[in-house]
């Protein structure tokens, strides 16, 4: 089960909305703000992403949402460079990990 939360943690976030069939609301759709400035950009994927938690994904907690984090500043703020390190919990399962995407994922 750990694996499978992971993974569909993993395709919640890189799916974007209108993708999935039936399910035009489905995703994070991370693609969506790389050409965004980021100061903007920010606060809107933190608030879908807790959106898109609570309904397709409720037993998974949230602890700390980081942008960017271990990118050199100036290449991040200079260019589409978006890295996200999501720390997580499953009660359910025991589990406390990260999930780490970067804007490679996101191709």
């Amino acid at each position: 089960y750990i694996d499978e939360v992971k993974q569909n943690f993993k395709n919640l976030m890189l799916t974007s909305p209108g993708e999935r069939i039936m399910n035009s609301d489905f995703g994070v759709g991370m693609r969506n703000f790389l050409f965004e400035p980021k100061d903007l950009v920010i606060p809107k994927i933190r608030q879908r992403i807790d959106g898109q938690i609570s309904k397709y994904m409720p037993y998974v907690r949230i602890n700390k949402i980081q942008f960017n984090h271990n990118v050199d500043p100036i290449i991040a703020q200079d260019s589409n460079v978006l890295s996200i390190t999501i720390h997580y919990e499953v009660p359910s399962l025991n589990l406390s990990t990260t999930l780490v995407v970067q804007s490679e994922d996101m191709n």
